[in-house]
């Protein structure tokens, strides 16, 4: 039985070519980026030039790109580092009630240290309103950071109005675009971003790196002590294999960017239409019209969560509950709780499919034909 992999948004396979690139490194790179030999000028040149094309794909400075061991890593850096920096200003911040965790639980600690923080709500459509932002603006809020997509619903937010908005506001506007990069076109500079968060590991790169984008008018605070690597931002040995890797994954997905949306929005149509076709009863959580390429939430309305994850495993379908962070937590999604209320069933019977190089058109159909047979068996 092949087994056939739907949760490309938790985690994506590397690329062959990211592996092809990196061997080289491993065999003959060694040295320190910060030593001033030979070996650690070479290891240093690596990382100037995986800094030069991480800043080049959204239109960013390379002096703004600091390198981190992914998107948590750069999410903490850019909420506490800011917020501790900026506090004079003021220490009222806004996120949304959808956040991935990674930001949810740094904002929570910064209540602990004595921020205020202000949760938008999320709507049925999965997402934010501006108005809501707007009125919860004051003269003391330093940050507002709104994900660009949603990790569980893949619902786009309107991350260019939120960008107009706060021009002429002294918050900096912080987004996590770890699953909107590589998918969708960004111009930092354009869209009025002050922090961009990314990961590789969600791009077919290697997991343990990623990168926050932070203007460089900012002041942020470091969140470790060390040397004063990444322009005193994130000390520590830079992950000079890591960075080549994700460089090329970066190339990869800025060269093959359209094609990859239409060749996933294909995969995600292919797969609905043979639930359809499958006499399957199901919703679509969120505004289908708004979602990324790649994702799609799906209610199936008198199953159980757990009842399709552990069925959907033993035949070979590996798919989500939402997110990967909360992997066997058998806890109703924040997501759906935030859009539709603790007690709707969607946030107990959904699941997320996201579709990824690991697929093709055979194996998404018969995944397909696998979870309508699932389904019809645990609700008739």
């Amino acid at each position: 039985m092949e087994q056939i992999y739907l949760d490309h948004a938790a985690t994506t396979p590397m690329d062959r070519q990211v592996i092809d690139a990196m061997l080289p490194v491993y065999n003959e790179v060694f040295g320190n980026p910060s030593s001033v030999h030979s070996f650690g000028r070479k290891a240093r040149q690596l990382l100037d030039e995986a800094r030069r094309t991480m800043a080049k794909s959204i239109h960013a400075n390379e002096k703004e790109i600091t390198f981190t061991s992914g998107g948590t890593e750069a999410d903490n850096l850019a909420l506490i580092g800011t917020a501790l920096a900026n506090q004079h200003k003021g220490k009222h911040i806004i996120t949304t009630t959808q956040e991935h965790h990674a930001t949810l639980h740094t904002v929570e600690h910064l209540e602990k240290q004595g921020f205020d923080v202000t949760y938008l709500p999320v709507y049925e459509n999965g997402k934010i309103a501006v108005n809501d932002l707007k009125e919860a603006l004051t003269d003391e809020t330093i940050i507002v950071s709104i994900m660009y997509v949603n990790n569980e619903t893949g619902i786009i937010q309107p991350i260019e109005e939120i960008g107009q908005l706060l021009k002429e506001h002294q918050a900096y506007f912080h987004s996590d675009a770890v699953q909107a990069y590589g998918l969708l076109d960004i111009d930092v500079k354009d869209m009025g971003i002050d922090m961009l968060t990314v990961s590789s590991h969600k791009i077919n790169g290697p997991k343990g790196i990623g990168f926050l984008y932070a203007a460089e008018d900012i002041t942020i605070n470091a969140q470790q002590f060390g040397g004063e690597q990444e322009r005193k931002r994130r000390p520590g040995t830079e992950n000079v294999v890591g960075a080549v890797g994700f460089q090329k994954a970066v190339e990869l997905a800025m060269e093959n960017k359209e094609e990859r949306r239409n060749l996933y929005l294909n995969y995600k149509n292919l797969f609905l239409t043979e639930l359809e076709e499958n006499d399957i009863s199901f919703e679509i959580n969120g505004d289908h019209e708004s979602a990324l390429a790649s994702i799609v939430n799906i209610s199936f309305p008198g199953a159980n969560v757990e009842s399709l994850l552990t069925n959907f495993d033993l035949s070979g379908v590996a798919a989500s509950s939402g997110s990967a962070c909360t992997a066997g937590s058998v806890e109703p999604s924040h997501v759906l709780t935030a859009m539709f209320g603790e007690n709707n069933e969607c946030t107990t019977n959904s699941i997320r499919f996201s579709f990824g190089l690991f697929n093709t058109t055979e194996n998404v159909e018969a995944a397909a034909r696998r979870v309508a047979k699932i389904v019809k068996r645990l609700t008739s």
